[in-house]
């Protein structure tokens, strides 16, 4: 998701800009920002790109780096309810409590 925003941010007027309908909001917002939009995607798609590495070799700087975007996500939507009274965003923060517990359980014996 983090290319194809880059993608619509870096060529707008494409065929593909008929998805920014899926979430106006995002696309105003991302405008808003300006170029800095793009550099914040392309961090965002690195950190959840190197957390996708660490869970899947089961290291624990990848745990960590999970969690961490998990929390800034939780703490986005959290915010998203107060500031601009969009209740949809409460959706994410079950899943993302639900999905840090498991990711701070502690470790079994799997062999």
């Amino acid at each position: 998701m983090c290319v194809l925003t880059i993608a619509l941010l870096l060529f707008p007027g494409t065929a593909l800009d008929s998805l920014w309908r899926l979430n106006p909001d995002a696309h105003a917002a991302f405008h808003t920002i300006g170029a800095w939009a793009i550099a914040l995607m392309l961090a965002v798609g690195i950190a959840c790109g190197f957390a996708a590495i660490g869970l899947w070799r089961g290291a624990f700087w990848g745990r960590q780096i999970a969690i961490v975007i998990l929390v800034v996500n939780m703490i986005a939507d959290l915010s998203n309810v107060m500031l601009r009274h969009d209740y949809r965003a409460l959706i994410g923060v079950p899943i993302a409590v639900g999905i840090v517990f498991w990711l701070t359980r502690p470790r079994r014996n799997r062999g």
